[in-house]
Order: C-alpha cells, then sequence, then structure tokens
C-alpha cells in the first residue's frame, strides 16, 4: 500500500432545499389557504478516524467530495427531505487544516472520533409559515441556503508513544525489529528507510507502548537535502524522542558530528520539538574495539553538552536493550498516572503539540517554496515534481 501522509482536498456541504408556494385547492374547500412546506436541511461534511487505514492514499486521486442537498418543500405541507451527511474516513492521527485561514478543524486523535467540518446549508421556509390573520393568503417564501465549501489540507502522523531520531543508518530499523514484531527492511549496507513504520513493544500481557522508525535525516535536510524535514512532523505526537548515535559510522563524519547534526536538523525544523524529552542511544558499540568504546562515548556527550539519559547499546545485539525497553515503559506509565491525576497536564501537552505543528507547518511551506523558486530558476522541471507521489513505496503496521 502506497504511504501518503498529506493530501488537499475540496469538501462542499449540501444546500437547503427551497420553501414551497402553494395553495389547498380541493373540491367544497372554497378557502384551503396556504399549504406550501419547507425544505430539507443539507447535508453536512463529517471526518471520523478510522483504525483500518493508515494512509491518505484514497484522498491524493479524489479530491472534491460534496454532500446531499436537501429537498424542496412541497404543497400539503410536505417537508422536503434532508440530505444525507457526508462521513469521510480518515487514519487516527489526522489532522483537518483549513487552507484559507489555516484554522485546524478537527485533530483525530482516538478511534471513532467524528468532527464537522463544513455545515450544510438550512432549509428555506415555505409560504405556510408566513400566514396570519392579516395576510390569509401569503405569496412569501425563501429559498434554502447554500452549503460551506472549504478547501482542506489533510495531514497525518503516526500515533506512538516513542519516536527514533537519528542519521541514516544510525540503526533505527534494527532497533524496532529487536524489540518489536514490526519488519522494516535492514541490511549491511547502507541505505535509509523510506517511510515511517510503526512498532508495538510488549513488555508484559497488558503494558506496551508503541515505537516510531522515521526515515533518517542528513546534514541540509532543512533546506531539502534528501529526503528533507517532511517526515519529521511524524514525531510531533510521540512523549519522548530516542536520538540514537552510530558509535561505527560507515563515512567519515564523526559520531559527535553525527549528534550534532541530527539535533541541529531538529531545531531547524522546530525549535519546541527539540526541547521535548529526549534520551541518547549510543548504538553499535560492539563494533569498536573495547578499549576505545569508553572514550568514543565520552566525545558524543562532551558535544552535546549532554545530562539526560543515556544507553549504550547493539541493536542488532540486543545488548543493553532490556533496561531501555523496562525504564521507557515506566516512564510512560508515570507519565500516564499524572495525567490522570492532573488533567491539565493533558492541555498543556496538547498546547505544545499545537505550537510544533505550526512550526512544522511554517517550515515545510518554506521548504516547498524554497524549492518550487529553484524548480522555476532552472526551468527544467514541472511544478508538480515536488509531489508525495514520488515516493511510490511500502507501508508497514504492525501489532
Amino acid at each position: 500500500m502506497k504511504f501518503v501522509d498529506e493530501a488537499t482536498i475540496t469538501v462542499e456541504a449540501g444546500k437547503g432545499g427551497n420553501g414551497c408556494l402553494s395553495f389547498r385547492r380541493e373540491k367544497y374547500i372554497p378557502k384551503g389557504g396556504p399549504d406550501g412546506g419547507d425544505g430539507g436541511d443539507g447535508g453536512s461534511v463529517f471526518v471520523e478516524a478510522d483504525e483500518s487505514l493508515n494512509t491518505l492514499i484514497d484522498y491524493r486521486f479524489t479530491r472534491r467530495f460534496k454532500a446531499e442537498s436537501g429537498e424542496a418543500g412541497s404543497g400539503r405541507n410536505c417537508t422536503g427531505s434532508k440530505g444525507e451527511d457526508l462521513v469521510l474516513k480518515l487514519p487516527v492521527g489526522t489532522t483537518v487544516v483549513d487552507v484559507d485561514t489555516n484554522e485546524v478543524l478537527a485533530d483525530l486523535t482516538h478511534v471513532g472520533q467524528r468532527e464537522k467540518i463544513a455545515q450544510g446549508g438550512w432549509h428555506g421556509l415555505g409560504n405556510t409559515r408566513f400566514k396570519s390573520s392579516v395576510n390569509r393568503t401569503p405569496r412569501q417564501t425563501t429559498k434554502g441556503s447554500e452549503g460551506e465549501l472549504r478547501q482542506l489540507r489533510l495531514e497525518l502522523k503516526v500515533l506512538a508513544d516513542v519516536g527514533l531520531l537519528g542519521l541514516p543508518n544510525a540503526g533505527k530499523s534494527t532497533l524496532i525489529r529487536s524489540i518489536s514484531a514490526a519488519r522494516p527492511k535492514v541490511a549491511d549496507y547502507p541505505f535509509t528507510t523510506l517511510v515511517p513504520n510503526l512498532g508495538v513493544v510488549r513488555t508484559e500481557a497488558h503494558r506496551s507502548f508503541v515505537v516510531a522508525d522515521i526515515p533518517g535525516i542528513i546534514e541540509g535536510a532543512a533546506e531539502g537535502a534528501g529526503l528533507g524535514i517532511r517526515f519529521l512532523k511524524h514525531l510531533a505526537r510521540n512523549r519522548v524522542l530516542l536520538h540514537l548515535v552510530d558509535m561505527a559510522p560507515w563515512d567519515e563524519k564523526t559520531p559527535a558530528e553525527a549528534a550534532l547534526t541530527a539535533v541541529r536538523e531538529l531545531e531547524k525544523f522546530s525549535p519546541t520539538l527539540a526541547e521535548q524529552p529526549r534520551w541518547l542511544l549510543l548504538n553499535k558499540l560492539d563494533l569498536l574495539p573495547e578499549e576505545e568504546q569508553e572514550e568514543a562515548c565520552q566525545a558524543v556527550v562532551d558535544a552535546l553538552g549532554w545530562e539526560g539519559p543515556l544507553y549504550r547499546i547493539s541493536a542488532l545485539n540486543k545488548s543493553g536493550l532490556t533496561p531501555l525497553v523496562h525504564d521507557l515503559q515506566e516512564y510512560l506509565d508515570a507519565r500516564a498516572e499524572a495525567v490522570a491525576e492532573e488533567p491539565e497536564l493533558l492541555e498543556e501537552e496538547r498546547r505544545i503539540r499545537a505550537i510544533i505543528d505550526e512550526e512544522a507547518r511554517e517550515n515545510l511551506r518554506r521548504l516547498k517554496a524554497e524549492m518550487r523558486a529553484r524548480r522555476e530558476a532552472e526551468d527544467d522541471l514541472d511544478d508538480d515534481d515536488f509531489d508525495d507521489d514520488d515516493y511510490d513505496i511500502e507501508v508497514e503496521y504492525v501489532r
């Protein structure tokens, strides 16, 4: 299945039905009076979170959606039928943004959540509504109002408790394979993951958390190098980030330089996201001689000025992973208990996520504008070349 995490669509709610102008005309009833019925309301447009979906591929090819309009009223005081509402099924983790106003209309964070994003038009009134003691034969009616028309941007962010951050080949995919049932591609040659992968880590029968592996970033990602920063937005929903550093890099870049590169690109993407809880994982230590390990680890710590949680691991050999997984579960459980005791913590978390989302959107808009300007200057690429369709790749979600 093709992974698509952004789409732009147009939705239009149904028009309200017009009111009817009618008078009762029956034999032996000489003064029947008005009997024009009201029209029906137009259908509204809703979005609903569906757990069976994990991509926005359905909205890349069909981009216009319209709810049913209400029917007009008729004689004998018959009201027109209401237009049927339109419900768009979206993956959990989708944010719906109005393109024209940048207003967030819906943020689908749990299964079954339904939000109205376009109001249907109101019904028109029939002439029966206007009769009075001084107006026995009213000829006034009203027309139904138009439904709301909106251009929307759908943004999918994978929902995970833990996010993996690092340069390509830092061992993120190997780590998620080692601690969960997810099976992203790994090999003994340099390459990078192209789409986010999710894995469920089960520590006990009823205790688990979700880990997200996103494509690695490289130096200059904020300026469009490599896959750019388009996948960093998937870290916005994570409660803790694991920064993986390759301690035995295949290129000439030292582990300390690689660690600094990832942090700088994260700060350029979203300063608020860079301030969120982050743990440092020094990976592939089994590839270093034992006498060099301490010095190499200290160099990374000194370069980052690191004072937070630190783990020395080998994702391939599963060395050091048991305490890491245990500590992550304890941290997330403690966070959940704190939120249950103080609901205002959840509101603060949502506020921070909103800031991160806005910073991410601004940087992505800037990046696309810069790339479009470069293409126009070169005059050798189409304006649509910077498109998510360029990544014809697979997504895997394992529970």
